[in-house]
């Protein structure tokens, strides 16, 4: 057992591990969401409904019985995590920080979550606070994806140094992110995520507004988006295609002038796969919107945008580590001797 918990490799795959698990978590709550049950436990918490197991509890019930659970349990992956990354690293280490800050933002989720339900943001609330709340649950869950996942990058990154070089104590020199200095690399990746950000607190209104105001048919969803007299929900949802159009864009040229301008395997191949997942995501946007919005399309759409999101700290985490191509050592041709 020493030896398992002693192995920074271990320590690798159970970060990736709880990344997973956290993505299944987040889309379980899409899933209460979409689903309307999140009023299925009452505005009781951390109880349900005023008891610690729901007796012949109703299928909303169980729905959101089960996000709680699993919200709980991935707390407490998350500060198994960070005791591991404690007893492996020394201080001061980036992994170590990494841990730190995803057991932060796993509590803040955990509260954004029960101010929720005690607040009664839920099920039919079509309120502007229940908007605000969702645009914040949405910004914490993706700082909560990043950290995660640089926790799992850089243990495997100081795993794969270790073992090259013996040295376990010190991460390498280029291990730590610097977002100063970095110039034009800095802007384009800062772009890339704040406007990642801000797409997705318009796909959380957007699917709030489609869960609240569901249309029968599509014609009918498109006319009401410009009624002047629908709710604030309906018509802010011709915003996020507009949105998701121009963030695609920018991520299709952003990707490979990063992975150029910082060159190196990870940076291209995370670049390449950005590019991937731009078309993928806006062809799942477009058939949400033709199939009406039904809820696995949902799922699906959210699952994507999570791994755009994920890739794209990556891009962050490879690109800022990196220096500049034209710092970047040039290889001389030896003279040819007559």
């Amino acid at each position: 057992m020493r030896t398992f918990f002693g192995n920074r490799t271990n320590f690798t795959r159970y970060a990736w591990f709880v990344l997973g698990f956290m993505i299944l978590v987040i889309l379980w709550g899409a899933f209460v969401r979409a689903t309307g049950s999140g009023a299925g436990c009452g505005s009781h918490w951390p109880l349900c409904n005023g008891v610690v197991v729901p007796r012949a509890p109703r299928i909303e019930t169980l729905i959101e019985f089960t996000h709680r659970i699993t919200s709980g349990f991935s707390g407490i992956l998350v500060l198994v995590m960070l005791g591991w990354a404690f007893r492996l690293y020394p201080k001061g280490h980036i992994v170590r920080r990494a841990a730190a800050f995803s057991t932060l933002f796993v509590i803040t989720e955990g509260l954004v979550g029960a101010g929720l339900v005690l607040f009664e943001w839920v099920a039919d609330n079509e309120s502007v606070a229940r908007a605000i709340s969702m645009a914040v649950h949405l910004v914490n869950t993706n700082l909560l994806l990043a950290a995660i996942t640089l926790t799992a990058w850089w243990a495997g990154a100081d795993a794969g140094a270790g073992e090259a070089t013996g040295a376990k104590d010190q991460p390498p020199a280029n291990y730590v992110l610097k977002w100063r200095g970095q110039g034009r690399t800095g802007w384009l990746l800062g772009g890339a995520l704040g406007l990642l950000l801000l797409l997705g607190v318009s796909g959380a209104i957007t699917a709030l507004g489609d869960t609240l105001f569901p249309s029968g048919t599509l014609r009918e969803g498109i006319a009401a988006d410009f009624l002047p007299t629908a709710h604030f929900l309906v018509r802010l949802r011709v915003y996020h295609p507009i949105l998701a159009v121009l963030t695609g864009v920018y991520l299709w040229f952003a990707g490979p002038a990063i992975a150029a301008a910082r060159p190196g395997i990870g940076a291209l191949t995370f670049s390449r796969a950005i590019r991937v997942l731009v078309v993928v995501q806006l062809l799942a946007g477009v058939v949400n919107i033709l199939l009406n919005v039904p809820v696995w399309m949902q799922l699906i759409h959210l699952l994507l945008a999570d791994l755009m999101w994920i890739t794209v700290v990556l891009l962050a985490a490879v690109a800022l580590s990196q220096p500049a191509a034209s710092m970047q050592p040039v290889a001389l041709a030896p003279l040819a001797v007559d």
